[in-house]
């Protein structure tokens, strides 16, 4: 996959003037103008050209990541690959741990679901009566009803968010170790190919070397068996060179598919990344909706409480407690001599 869906672009014509993959027998690897970091070439800094971003507009992963660098322990290198890698798998913990939060956020809603229907059992108050007496046992039923509203925002909790995060991309671990053996791979192959060239090159100097040890004997002291060594070694450095050339053409070509896979698979990493956030946000979204629903639910277990106290009316009460426990309305007096 060279070419993204949503602009297209060939991934090797961007990052050299011309493809790092090319074996036109013209082009020659000049150590001057370019610069070779485990095992990668790149420009080197000294004649850098201008180079166009992939994806100019934005922050692409597949931009930023080509060199390694130092780890944490400063014991050796990481490539930039795997720096992508491990943010993912820092994305996937990262999810991980939202889901179990989630899950303490419905342990605490069923406890507290649990606690409110067993308090609203207490008989404590109970032979309140009058307007105050009906708007205490309002009160104590809508902690039943309350306990209700939060049992069923846990089940939701559960089923619409904890759920779907732990859910979410099963395959991510096979999928991330698919992606890493395989750039892995490539790079190694870009390793043992580039120890190949170097390998040519010294054989290269060797020849040379031998072909100009015989050309200044043959300075010396004419000889035919020295005029036949020549053609040897000479025979000798031109192969040399062919086989340094057909070294560097392998080499080109294997950083060339490792550019372009690189490029493919940091933007599907990108896009990964970008699903991953956006489901979270979506399931995050949805927590506060049904929290917002759990509020609303709640205030109308309260509502009816708030009507019946705005009713409590102790003359009122009095009478009725009067006109029901009254024992008699004659008033004693003073007795009189």
């Amino acid at each position: 996959m060279s070419d993204t869906e949503d602009g297209g672009f060939d991934g090797a014509s961007f990052f050299y003037p011309q493809s790092p993959g090319s074996t036109s027998p013209t082009r020659k690897q000049n150590k001057e103008t370019t610069i070779t970091l485990n095992c990668v070439t790149f420009p080197s800094f000294a004649c850098l050209p201008e180079q166009q971003l992939l994806k100019p507009d934005e922050w692409s992963y597949c931009d930023y990541f080509w060199t390694d660098k130092k780890d944490t322990q400063g014991n050796g290198c990481i490539t930039g690959f795997e720096v992508l890698l491990q943010k993912q798998l820092k994305g996937k913990q990262m999810q991980k741990e939202m889901a179990e939060f989630i899950r303490e956020r419905i342990k605490i809603e069923e406890e507290y679901a649990k606690n409110l229907s067993k308090l609203s059992q207490i008989p404590l108050a109970s032979q309140e009566d009058g307007t105050l007496g009906e708007a205490w046992a309002q009160l104590k039923k809508s902690l039943a009803d309350e306990a209700e509203v939060h049992l069923k925002f846990s089940s939701k909790l559960q089923s619409e968010v904890e759920k779907p995060l732990l859910t979410f991309r099963e395959n991510f671990k096979k999928d991330m170790r698919r992606f890493d053996h395989h750039i892995a791979d490539l790079r190694k192959q870009l390793v043992g190919r580039y120890a190949a060239v170097e390998k040519a090159r010294k054989a290269l100097a060797d020849r040379q070397k031998e072909l100009e040890l015989k050309t200044q004997q043959l300075e010396i002291k004419l000889s035919n068996k020295i005029e036949e060594d020549i053609k040897k070694a000479r025979r000798k450095s031109t192969q040399a060179g062919d086989d340094l050339m057909r070294c560097v053409d392998l080499y080109n070509q294997s950083q060339s598919k490792w550019f372009e896979e690189m490029v493919t698979t940091s933007l599907e990493l990108e896009r990964l990344e970008v699903e991953r956030v956006e489901m979270i946000r979506q399931h995050l979204c949805q927590y506060t909706t049904l929290r917002h629903e759990t509020d609303m639910f709640n205030q109308s277990t309260v509502e009816p409480v708030d009507k019946l106290l705005q009713c409590v009316d102790p003359v009122r009460d009095r009478e009725l407690w009067v006109r029901e426990n009254k024992t008699g309305d004659i008033r004693p007096v003073d007795i009189e001599i």
